[in-house]
């Protein structure tokens, strides 16, 4: 009877405690219950929210986005020395009619250009666009007479180290191989091209290189389920500009057993700008009655967090506080009851 009114005790001690911990506040603000009661939505509202959609501002790359960097023009400097892998146009006047030479030609890893089986490969390597096409002419003389030669770069193999895909490392920069690295976070698409070919235009006669982003890693909302005394949940869901309350529930596979249908988005702001917004949601009009009204749309750093269940939560606390105890007493009873078999070992009846 004891051992039954200690537990009773201790179950009203938790009910008390679980009804003065109820409600939430946010933080530094004053103590009131949130997320308050929701009142009428109105026809339009200030938040973006499902058929009310916005498009989010310019994108700004951050670690740790990977873009893409594609080289349209990257000629270098003059005088140019010719390397391998180089693409030449060479224009010949006066060539066989039936054998022109009037192409683009790739510098082999022996450093000449194969112009023909009847031409032959004439080494070009090391040498300056000029340089080339007096070698060039010189040989095509033994077979030519009268001929006039043109060269001019097409593309250099120092191309090859800047297309690609390139990550925005921790210190905001990208690396563009021997070109060097360039600052890009906090930066646009626009301005992150510029500041590329700027770099580029170091050691290329007017760079010019296309930009985009190929992988939107640092824009994201996060998804906090309250665990019912077992620990918070925490999902991390990239953003792409389209989520809303209902896409991120159905991210998560549905609302769990612990949670209740109380949520909410905690949308932070800077720091000095303003106070932080707490926009309540009513699931049940969303999901049963495809309401729209606090279907919100999902922003950078939102958080969404679902509330727990309280009957699960007190159950889950009744246990923890419990648990210890029963098996103290079981051990205790165990032990008695193995005392007791010791000390009647011998007698009649050892029960």
């Amino acid at each position: 009877m004891a051992c039954h009114r200690t537990r009773r005790g201790i179950a009203w001690l938790l009910i008390a405690y679980q009804a003065a911990l109820t409600g939430c506040t946010a933080f530094m603000e004053p103590r009131n219950p949130i997320p308050v009661t929701a009142p009428e939505a109105p026809p339009t509202s200030p938040v973006p929210r499902e058929l009310e959609k916005v498009t989010l501002p310019r994108y700004v790359i951050e670690p740790p986005d990977i873009l893409l960097v594609e080289g349209v023009k990257l000629v270098p400097k003059s005088p140019h020395r010719i390397e391998t892998f180089d693409v030449l146009l060479i224009r010949v006047i006066g060539a066989f009619p039936e054998q022109p030479i009037d192409n683009t030609y790739n510098v082999d890893a022996d450093g000449t250009v194969n112009l023909g089986p009847t031409y032959g490969r004439i080494a070009v390597v090391g040498q300056t666009i000029e340089e080339a096409e007096d070698e060039i002419r010189d040989q095509l003389s033994k077979v030519l007479t009268d001929v006039d030669v043109s060269v001019s770069l097409v593309a250099s193999a120092g191309a090859q180290a800047i297309t690609g895909q390139h990550l925005v490392a921790m210190d905001g920069r990208i690396n563009l191989g021997t070109y060097g690295s360039v600052y890009v976070a906090g930066m646009t698409l626009e301005e992150a091209r510029a500041a590329i070919e700027l770099k580029l235009g170091e050691r290329l006669e007017a760079p010019e290189v296309f930009v985009d982003v190929l992988a939107y890693n640092s824009k994201v909302y996060y998804i906090i389920t309250q665990g019912a005394g077992l620990g918070d949940d925490v999902t991390r869901q990239p953003i792409t500009g389209n989520e809303t309350v209902i896409d991120a529930v159905a991210a998560l596979g549905g609302i769990s057993q612990v949670s209740s249908t109380k949520m909410w988005i905690a949308r932070p702001a800077p720091n000095g700008v303003g106070c932080e917004q707490i926009l309540p949601i009513q699931w049940n009009d969303i999901a049963q009655g495809a309401s729209t009204a606090t279907n919100y749309q999902l922003m950078p750093g939102d958080r969404l967090f679902i509330a727990q269940d309280r009957l699960t939560n007190f159950n889950t606390v009744v246990n923890k506080v419990l648990n210890p105890f029963e098996r103290i007493f079981g051990f205790v009873s165990l032990g008695t009851s193995m005392l007791n078999r010791i000390v009647r070992f011998g007698l009649g009846n050892t029960f």
